[in-house]
């Protein structure tokens, strides 16, 4: 049965916060709120919440998953990034982007496009997420919070719980988010390829 965990906005308890990612570096699979819409995440290197979010999700070998990053410097360990690319999403972090990357070796495996070696990574602009992922100390393995056949996530973290009720471990809750995605820009091949208009302003990279 899924924990609720209702916290601020903008001003997230941090008692809550920490009871939150003491359950994620415990194996948990938690839906949480970003600047898109809510996701589902677990700690890096968590075979089964991998597993638990392709199974709730229905994804294939090809799907890319993203790790959610605090800041740049820790984005930086995960994701090979030249100097064109570095500016051109310095222009547009933190916010709704996630960027398709060649991943370093401190990538498991696992996480990486299995033909191309790349991962997607992002950085929100979100107090809960960013105060989740300071806790942490870590990036969170996540997914869009999209079940399949449905064409918007749902917005609602006490409709998550209800539906998701014996799928996940917990439900970080503060209210709507939204049900527009990040937008997806591939930079793998160097240029920027817009591959999912969704949340972020896609004029910069066109």
């Amino acid at each position: 049965m899924a924990k609720y965990f209702d916290v601020h906005p903008d001003n997230p308890q941090p008692r809550t916060i920490g009871s939150v990612a003491d359950s994620i570096r415990s194996g948990a699979l938690v839906a949480y709120p970003t600047d898109s819409c809510f996701a589902l995440g677990c700690q890096l290197g968590n075979r089964e919440g991998m597993a638990r979010i392709r199974s709730i999700r229905n994804l294939d070998e090809r799907h890319h998953f993203t790790l959610v990053c605090q800041n740049f410097a820790q984005l930086g360990q995960f994701v090979h990034i030249d100097n064109d690319v570095f500016r051109a999403i310095k222009a547009s972090t933190p916010g709704p982007y996630t960027f398709i990357l060649r991943a370093t070796n401190e990538v498991p495996r696992q996480l990486m496009h299995p033909k191309k070696k790349t991962v997607g990574v992002r950085i929100p602009d979100h107090a809960v997420t960013q105060a989740l992922l300071a806790e942490l100390g870590e990036p969170l393995l996540s997914s869009t919070l999209l079940l399949p056949d449905e064409d918007e996530p749902m917005t609602q973290g006490w409709e998550i719980k209800e539906r998701l009720e014996h799928l996940v471990d917990a439900v970080l809750d503060s209210g709507d988010c939204g049900t527009r995605p990040t937008t997806v820009i591939d930079y793998s091949s160097g240029e920027a390829e817009v591959v999912r208009a969704g949340a972020g302003d896609t004029d910069r990279f066109e």
